[in-house]
């Protein structure tokens, strides 16, 4: 039987205060008089009532030091108790016997009732205290008792406690304890727990359930690979050595089953968000059929918007290795790119995956042209930041498509700064019906003049010879407007700008006559009030 570290370091602290003042620790002394009585002889049991009656108060919240020392002290008087069979019946038990275990058991059962409510509170310390005396209890069940594992796992004391911390919301602490100490820690542990953690999604028993059970499964980070990591287990049973949960596929399987009961619920779009962030590399390693994942991923996608961005790895992931039939992907691909996008925090991870998506050589030219017209014509508005992706991507594909490389040559035959005779349909969502490789790249020829000197810089490489095999995105997917700003400013200045030489002393008012001074040309072009 293990111990309880903090309480024998309260103990021993306990000790030295009794030396320097005894008439502090008079409440201490009667619940180790009361627990060593109990221990010493079954005459003494009915003192367990008075034992519990001094443990928590159901009603407060606040609990003292000598509370929590009845508690602990009532969970090892416990714990002895089913060591010993006091808890247990069998045939050879009389009827007296029998009502004494039956007078044991109600006040079990009363006990754990006290730790489950004071799990449910809002008191960080006691939820912590009751989660830790909870899985000791359990432990010396499963230890002693000989429960079967749908009773010992499914519907008891596990059970009880789990729901608990599913659907009373209690405070995100005691819920990284139990994901930390014993979730994450021992097998069968997490493997029974994945299998509740799926029932309750399902029921959805309290309306905070399923943000829990989803806070729950995503901090799970440890994916066993082999039959050898599954090796710790909180249940010592050396009569069933090969259980369940020991077998790589049912613990995969009892995860997988856990996160398809969460994807079926009508989630929210910040869930939507947070289970597609961590599709990859959470929740796709758990599945041993990842096509279980189509619905939930196609239906992200037809979202659009962000939500559609981040659903585009694990929906490729399915059409290139699973061979996922969406016979519309590229349709819906090009609708995605509009201006929003161009100023979305997941932009850089959408320009990843387009260079991926338009990499095969089998792709038709009228397909790639669009997408390479539509990027060219977003990047007339776009930020600095998005420019500088944009140009390095349409180098890459008119690299892999040549095809496309008459987009460059071909004049157009309009001034660049009229679109009315481009032939190219930027309201048409169809990329085969756009007619984008009968136009040109003027937007790129415009970007050469662009106020920014590293986009204008960076657009003149449309114009050089294509000697350079192709751009590595990366190197142009982390800029933004601070990191373009920071190497201006730390750029050693070899010549000092010109400036205006007479600074206007007004700007959006007119100056007096007498000044002889010209009026700007803001009071020209608008009327201030």
């Amino acid at each position: 039987m293990s111990s309880f570290p903090n309480v024998g370091k309260t103990i021993r602290k306990r000790k030295r205060d009794e030396l320097r003042n005894p008439d502090d620790v008079d409440g201490y002394t009667s619940i180790l008089e009361l627990e060593s009585q109990i221990r010493a002889s079954r005459r003494h049991y009915n003192k367990l009532v008075t034992l519990m009656n001094l443990c928590w108060s159901q009603d407060s919240h606040v609990d003292n030091e000598e509370s929590t020392l009845a508690v602990v002290a009532v969970c090892r008087t416990f714990c002895r108790l089913i060591a010993a069979g006091s808890l247990s019946r069998n045939h050879d038990t009389s009827h007296n016997e029998g009502v004494v275990v039956q007078w044991l058991d109600d006040r079990y059962n009363d006990y754990k009732e006290m730790l489950l409510k004071a799990l449910s509170r809002d008191d960080t310390s006691n939820q912590s205290t009751a989660l830790t005396l909870i899985m000791r209890l359990f432990k010396e069940e499963a230890t002693y008792l000989r429960k079967s594992d749908e009773t010992l796992w499914r519907s008891g004391t596990f059970a009880k406690a789990l729901k608990t911390l599913i659907d009373a919301g209690p405070s995100a602490a005691v819920q990284d304890e139990f994901m930390q100490n014993y979730f994450q820690e021992y097998d069968d542990v997490r493997f029974h727990t994945f299998a509740q953690l799926g029932t309750h999604a399902s029921l959805r028993d309290s309306e905070n359930s399923l943000a829990n059970v989803l806070s729950m499964l995503a901090t799970v980070k440890y994916v066993p690979e082999t039959p050898d990591d599954l090796k710790r287990s909180f249940i010592k049973s050396p009569s069933q050595p090969h259980q369940e949960f020991y077998s790589l596929s049912a613990h995969r399987k009892q995860a997988q089953d856990a996160w398809l009961a969460v994807l079926r619920q009508p989630l929210n779009k910040q869930q939507r968000k947070s289970i597609l962030g961590m599709m990859s590399h959470r929740i796709v390693p758990w599945f041993s059929r990842v096509e279980l994942l189509m619905d939930f991923l196609t239906d992200s996608f037809d979202e659009g918007g962000s939500t559609g961005l981040m659903a585009l790895s694990g929906l490729f992931h399915l059409i290139q290795r699973k061979n996922l039939d969406y016979p519309r992907f590229y349709h819906k691909l090009y609708s995605m790119l509009d201006y929003d996008l161009m100023h979305s925090k997941h932009r850089s991870r959408f320009f990843r995956l387009l260079e991926t998506f338009l990499s095969s050589t089998h792709l038709p030219a009228a397909l790639v042209a669009s997408f390479i017209k539509r990027l060219s014509r977003l990047a007339l508005n776009s930020p600095p930041a998005a420019i500088v992706v944009i140009v390095p991507l349409i180098y890459n594909l008119l690299k892999s498509h040549p095809m496309c490389t008459f987009m460059i040559h071909r004049v157009a035959r309009v001034p660049c700064t009229n679109v009315s005779g481009d032939k190219f349909q930027m309201e048409e969502l169809d990329p085969l019906k756009t007619h984008a490789i009968e136009s040109s790249l003027w937007e790129i020829r415009t970007l050469q003049d662009h106020y920014h000197p590293n986009v204008a810089t960076i657009a003149k490489i449309i114009s050089h010879q294509f000697t350079k095999q192709a751009y590595n995105l990366d190197d142009f997917l982390d800029h933004s407007y601070e990191s373009m700003l920071q190497v201006e400013l730390s750029k050693d200045t070899k010549k000092r700008p010109e400036i205006e030489y007479a600074i206007p002393k007004r700007i959006f008012a007119e100056h007096e006559p007498s000044s002889g001074q010209e009026d700007n040309i803001m009071v020209k072009l608008f009327s201030f009030a």
